[in-house]
């Protein structure tokens, strides 16, 4: 009976910690680049992966940066193999910490802070985060600035490009 009671103990505690961690893997990353007068340059991501442990409030995001698409092919090569070098670096990640969150309000916004990989460079990011729906719809944007990365921009078409990249992120979170 005892070992019954103990096993009962172990599987509730596994659903109760499971039921702490939303995560999604077709969640949105937009980014926008453009200036004004010249051609716009944005690109969207619909294959990122997000998993949040409302318990903690650890958070880790991927993308693949080759599953931005943008409105002209030949942007995306462009993106692809000059700016990015997706080959090179095949992925972009934050991993960081919603700050003071509590899992007990539907709503909220919180601090954000954490590492974020792209281009094969690693910086520290703050931003805000809001959760909606229960916490299960959470929104995030903040902005980064090419060289930081090691982005190279060629001077030619360097003033067509914006300095301060604008990048939004919308998951909507399923409990795993």
């Amino acid at each position: 009976m005892r070992k019954i009671v103990s096993i009962v103990f172990i599987l509730l505690n596994l659903s109760v910690a499971s039921a702490q961690k939303l995560i999604t893997r077709n969640g949105e990353i937009k980014f926008e680049a453009s200036m004004p007068t010249f051609e716009e340059i944005s690109g969207t991501n619909n294959t990122a992966s997000c998993i949040f442990d409302k318990s903690t409030g650890d958070i880790a995001v991927l993308a693949l940066i080759k599953g931005f698409k943008f409105k002209s092919p030949l942007m995306e090569e462009h993106f692809n193999e000059n700016y990015m070098e997706s080959d090179k670096f095949p992925k972009a990640t934050f991993k960081g910490k919603v700050l003071s969150f509590d899992a007990s309000k539907t709503s909220g916004t919180y601090d954000v802070e954490g590492d974020l990989t792209i281009h094969g460079v690693t910086k520290k990011i703050k931003s805000k985060v809001s959760f909606t729906n229960a916490n299960k719809k959470m929104s995030c944007s903040f902005s980064v600035k090419p060289q930081d990365y090691g982005i190279e921009i060629p001077s030619l078409v360097k003033n067509k490009i914006a300095q301060n990249i604008k990048i939004v992120l919308d998951f909507d979170l399923q409990a795993k």
